[in-house]
């Protein structure tokens, strides 16, 4: 991966106040790229955004708003003329699309419509990606892992909600962008952990709350099987794609980003890898709350970013959960982000 690359490109990133927007406007800030953020408050307190001091290295560039405001958004377009758009803006959580359908759907569907056409309208855009979910297939849980031409039919509204983004993304690329010349692709992630994640029912999140409050982690269904990988990962496949398809359109596609099989594996055991690299006693138990159904089993299909960008994983489940304890730990959490991404490129570089 030749980050040189982004070195003074105009990137914007939608969602940039968020956990992955975080992490994804960091590592570009150390490489040099000019990154504008568009996005709410950060969703959490704390947040990875606050504890990076993201708002007062963007400055100006970092401007609060709500990806439903289309003239807002065509506003910060207009002024940054971005090369660059990485769409990240969503409502991100399968229990809260329960509580709150309308929004989720407002957020996630007419949100992605505002992004591309912003981006049909600005002439300066050279390369486009709208990050959305696994959970976009229709999942009947036989076990098969999904593969990027497989029916798209989330189950509940937040997974339904990214099915619809990708469609959209689809309907735009077919009726403008292709004609204007500018590549847009989606990027389909399995479940991402790391430091800095504070949102509400989220396994890793769950036991960092725990172990800090000296309580056992709890887990609502040890035995349902995720794709986990450290956040970095499908980072760094981002930028190969929006790099590869700004030098060559024809890169522009839809891409699974998901671990190997391996990295497949039962909540539960991701909990033992938790417990053993936070030590101090730290235990799980079981404990179903009766909540609404969610996914037992949902895996990837990850050979065609493998053959495309020749892309391997670079960090286990149990190193990328190190790597959360490393982080939560930590008495200076930027110079510890800041460790982990030349740590992670330099083992990429080993492969």
């Amino acid at each position: 991966m030749d980050l040189s690359f982004f070195k003074d490109k105009k990137i914007l990133i939608t969602g940039h106040t968020g956990f992955k927007g975080s992490w994804l406007t960091k590592l570009l800030l150390m490489q040099g790229a000019v990154v504008t953020g568009y996005a709410l408050d950060p969703p959490t307190d704390p947040s990875l955004f606050d504890e990076l001091g993201l708002k007062d290295k963007l400055k100006d560039r970092s401007v609060k708003g709500d990806i439903r405001d289309l003239k807002s958004l065509k506003q910060v377009f207009d002024d940054f003329r971005p090369e660059i758009v990485i769409h990240m803006a969503a409502q991100p959580i399968v229990r809260e699309s329960y509580k709150d359908p309308v929004t989720t759907y407002e957020t996630n569907v007419m949100g992605t419509v505002n992004v591309m056409e912003c981006v049909r309208l600005t002439p300066s855009v050279r390369s486009v990606l709208n990050v959305t979910t696994d959970k976009v297939y229709e999942n009947k849980e036989t076990g098969q892992a999904y593969k990027e031409d497989d029916r798209l039919d989330g189950y509940d509204p937040y997974s339904n909600s990214k099915s619809c983004s990708e469609l959209v993304t689809h309907a735009y690329r077919q009726s403008f962008l292709s004609e204007l010349n500018i590549p847009v692709s989606t990027a389909r992630a399995g479940n991402v952990i790391g430091g800095g994640d504070y949102a509400k029912d989220r396994i890793i999140p769950d036991c960092v709350r725990a172990a800090e409050a000296g309580q056992p982690v709890v887990l609502r269904n040890p035995h349902s099987v995720r794709p986990y990988q450290h956040v970095l990962e499908p980072l760094c496949v981002y930028l190969m794609i929006v790099k590869a398809q700004y030098e060559d359109p024809s890169f522009a596609s839809s891409y699974n980003v998901g671990p190997d099989r391996r990295d497949c594996i039962e909540t539960g055991t991701l909990a033992d890898h938790f417990t053993e690299a936070w030590q101090e006693g730290m235990s799980w138990v079981s404990l179903s709350d009766n909540g609404p159904h969610e996914a037992n089993f949902l895996q990837l299909d990850n050979s065609k970013v493998k053959q495309v960008f020749s892309w391997k994983p670079v960090w286990d489940a149990k190193t990328a959960v190190e790597k959360v304890v490393e982080y939560a730990k930590s008495e200076n959490k930027e110079a510890c982000v800041e460790a982990q991404i030349r740590a992670f490129f330099e083992a990429q570089e080993s492969i």
